[in-house]
């Protein structure tokens, strides 16, 4: 039998976090984070890490597990989620993965297969090279050309992933965005996929107080402690929640305007993560626009029900 797998999804600041802890208590869960940027340590104000006390002595996987400075591919997430599926199932507890980042919950879910072809380290140098010669727009144009389609999926800056589609392409000559579309879209798991959603206005009023919040907390700080180390350049600081504030320590302009920027880009964000899961997933959605998530949990719980006992 397939083992059961509950994900909870949504934009960012509408209460998976709250939700996922109070699934875990109710059967025996262990939380496992769906978030591509909670990997990193010290970055843990901007990515809304859950804090000791939230979770309630629930345990939680997936946090913490890389420096700032260190890769972590859509693939390496898939075999570490797979891996603590099966620690905490083994322990007959119910598996729980909780993230607004879609394709990480995405590959996470479907058997996806990232291992079809040797990986091409020297072409990877060379293309890196480039970027060091000449930055990444002659690259990120070059992936237009040849992959439209995936290239509208990555963003300029994200060196990476434009490196990886380019190297796809000139290793097996198949766009990345195809190797994609081939896969099976099966899953190894039982699972079923609850989706938080709010009323959009609610939805941006609550993501621009939580950046209040978070520089209340010493977000800024936190930025500025990792830009000190040396960690401008990496992806991780590409995130939204750190990348705002480069300039701003650049003295490029205001901190008023960097948190303006980060307010936008999260609302971006959050509309881009709605985009994405209601396209691309078989989201059964609540919506917490007028109640809260302790008076929406009921409904939820029952509704969970039959498919954990089934």
């Amino acid at each position: 039998m397939k083992k059961k797998l509950i994900a909870i999804v949504g934009p960012t600041a509408v209460g998976k976090t709250k939700l996922s802890i109070e699934i875990a208590k109710h059967y025996n869960g262990e939380i496992i984070s769906g978030d591509s940027m909670q990997i990193y340590k010290g970055m843990d104000i901007g990515t809304a890490k859950v804090t000791k006390d939230e979770m309630k002595n629930i345990p939680h996987y997936m946090i913490n597990i890389k420096r700032p400075d260190e890769s972590f591919s859509v693939a390496d997430f898939k075999q570490h989620v797979d891996h603590y599926i099966e620690i905490i199932a083994a322990k007959n507890k119910l598996p729980i993965l909780v993230g607004g980042s879609g394709l990480y919950v995405q590959a996470a879910l479907y058997n996806y297969n990232f291992t079809a072809y040797q990986r091409n380290n020297e072409l990877v140098k060379k293309l890196n090279k480039e970027i060091e010669l000449n930055g990444i727009h002659s690259l990120y144009e070059r992936l237009k050309k040849v992959d439209p389609q995936q290239a509208k999926k990555i963003h300029p800056n994200n060196y990476r992933r434009v490196v990886r589609a380019l190297e796809i392409y000139e290793t097996t000559g198949k766009r990345m965005s195809e190797y994609q579309q081939q896969q099976s879209g099966k899953s190894p798991y039982d699972y079923k996929i609850i989706g938080l959603e709010m009323d959009r206005e609610k939805l941006y009023d609550r993501i621009n107080k939580r950046v209040d919040d978070m520089i209340e907390k010493g977000l800024v700080e936190e930025a500025y402690r990792l830009y000190s180390h040396g960690y401008a350049k990496e992806q991780s600081m590409q995130a939204i929640g750190y990348k705002e504030f480069l300039p701003y320590f650049k003295n490029e302009i205001s901190l008023t305007e960097a948190i303006a920027t980060l307010k936008q880009n999260s609302r971006r964000y959050a509309k881009r993560q709605y985009t994405w899961f209601r396209n691309k997933m078989d989201v059964s959605w609540y919506d917490v626009s007028s109640v809260s998530i302790d008076e929406k949990l009921r409904n939820i719980l029952d509704d969970l029900a039959g498919f954990i006992q089934s």
